[in-house]
């Protein structure tokens, strides 16, 4: 992932400059938050923190970038030198990554010197937007089968390195089982998964030849990939090859169905299987599946154990982009309302405060309300400390811990949420309280300056 400052929006800088020239660099508050929920989704899961912190830990101009800055015409010397000591010296607070939250509702606010806060912005919501449209739609295919094996199959048809790799690490946080690529399962110690290719059958004139030399070479995980020709003439040529195997010691663990009828595939092939005794071999598809293939295969019985799931989930193909924004709410004391048509934001430092429903079995969700942070409210407050002083207060839960608690928050959804199909009506989800409700009411009466 790169990491240089530079990675932002032009803006950034000019903006940077004309409040260097004023001289303006009070304390400033932004919030990150999305507008509205996509189309068929019921709620969204917070993602991207981790990086985010990282980010701003290792904010800094190299000299090479103070030097291109310097020749690019745009900026004088003096505002370039000011850049050589810049860090990231404020504090952030967030909801915790694995957390469900809606409309309007901050999961993460930023307080700095107003430079710092606004030079973050792009990649801020770079990360922040990226991994939780993953995860918002990668969650979806877990409703749909919560019990089966799910597994990332998404890099080589991801938008770029760093898409590919953040969106392994966002989808095994909503409850995946593990990825195909390697590197996230390197660094994040996520579990990889593998078979094998098409063209690993075509290179051996024998499919059955294939077969035995992949399984000889990988004893410790042996998918065969049985779709190439004729799936079910394929399965049928297991039986004595799983006999020959197993005097060797090594056993077929799964097949996998990539083309074709799955279902209809999946059927033929148990029967086969289990005819020949080989009830143990479970059965793995792929092919370009999404939550509603997911819902139709388990809806209809298909006989499918796991489902590698790639290009419509790590795009999020029905909906590739958030309505989100990083908005300022405060500064130099003052709160702050944009009131554009169509995009008018809350003022004020806010938090969320998270109900459950009394009595009710593993804590369900019974809904927020969004408030100033100084009020007092029913409920947990979700956004806490994260970051002061530039640095993190504690270290942030490991990716396998975040996944945990994501698991838990997926639990007290109420049914209505868990479906696939979006409500007709969510406002009732989020309560706005009385004092946001009376500062907004006062911002809107101050003239617009």
């Amino acid at each position: 992932m790169d990491d240089s400052v530079l990675l932002t929006d032009f803006y950034q800088l000019t903006m940077l400059q004309a409040y260097f020239d004023q001289g303006m660099n009070d304390e400033a508050v932004f919030e990150f938050f999305v507008r509205k929920l996509p189309p068929r989704r019921n709620f969204l899961l917070a993602a991207g923190l981790a990086q985010v912190v990282d980010y701003l830990e290792n904010l800094r101009f190299t000299a090479d970038d103070l030097a291109w800055l310097a020749a690019c015409g745009r900026f004088h010397q003096r505002f370039v030198d000011s850049l050589a000591d810049l860090r990231f010296t404020g504090s952030v607070d967030a909801m915790a990554e694995g957390t469900i939250f809606f409309p309007d509702e901050p999961i993460l606010r930023v307080v700095a010197p107003l430079r710092e806060a606004q030079l973050i912005e792009s990649r801020l919501i770079n990360l922040l937007q990226f991994q939780s449209m993953v995860a918002s739609k990668a969650v979806r295919a877990r409703l749909a089968a919560p019990d089966r094996q799910l597994v990332d199959f998404g890099l080589r048809r991801a938008h770029g390195a760093e898409a590919g790799l953040l969106s392994a690490r966002a989808s095994y946080l909503a409850g995946f089982d593990g990825t195909a690529t390697v590197l996230a399962g390197r660094r994040w110690h996520i579990p990889l998964f593998g078979t094998m290719a098409h063209s690993f059958i075509e290179t051996h004139v024998d499919e059955s030849k294939a077969f035995l030399h992949f399984a000889r070479s990988q004893l410790q995980a042996t998918t065969l990939l049985i779709d190439t020709y004729d799936t079910e003439a394929a399965a049928r040529a297991l039986p004595p090859l799983a006999g020959q195997l197993a005097a060797e010691g090594i056993a077929i663990q799964a097949v996998r169905l990539d083309s074709g009828d799955l279902g209809e595939h999946a059927r033929q092939v148990r029967a086969i299987l289990d005819s020949a005794g080989l009830t143990e071999v479970r059965i793995f598809a792929s092919s370009n599946l999404d939550e509603d293939s997911i819902a139709a295969l388990v809806g209809c019985g298909a006989p499918i154990d796991g489902f590698g799931v790639g290009t419509r989930m790590n795009t999020s193909a029905d909906q590739p982009y958030l309505d989100c924004a990083y908005k300022l709410q405060e500064y130099a004391g003052r709160p702050c309302r944009k009131r554009s048509e169509g995009k008018a934001t809350l003022p004020g430092r806010k938090q969320v405060f998270r109900r459950v429903a009394p009595g009710a079995l593993h804590r369900e969700l019974a809904g927020d309300t969004l408030g100033l942070a100084n009020e007092e409210q029913l409920g947990t407050p979700l956004l806490q400390p994260v970051m002061a002083s530039g640095r993190r207060l504690a270290a942030l839960p490991s990716l396998a811990e975040s996944r945990e608690y994501a698991r838990a928050q997926l639990a007290t959804l109420p049914p209505m949420l868990r479906q696939l199909e979006p409500r007709n009506d969510l406002a009732g989800e989020v309560e706005l309280s009385a004092g946001l409700l009376a500062l907004a009411r006062r911002m809107d009466e101050l003239p617009a300056d």
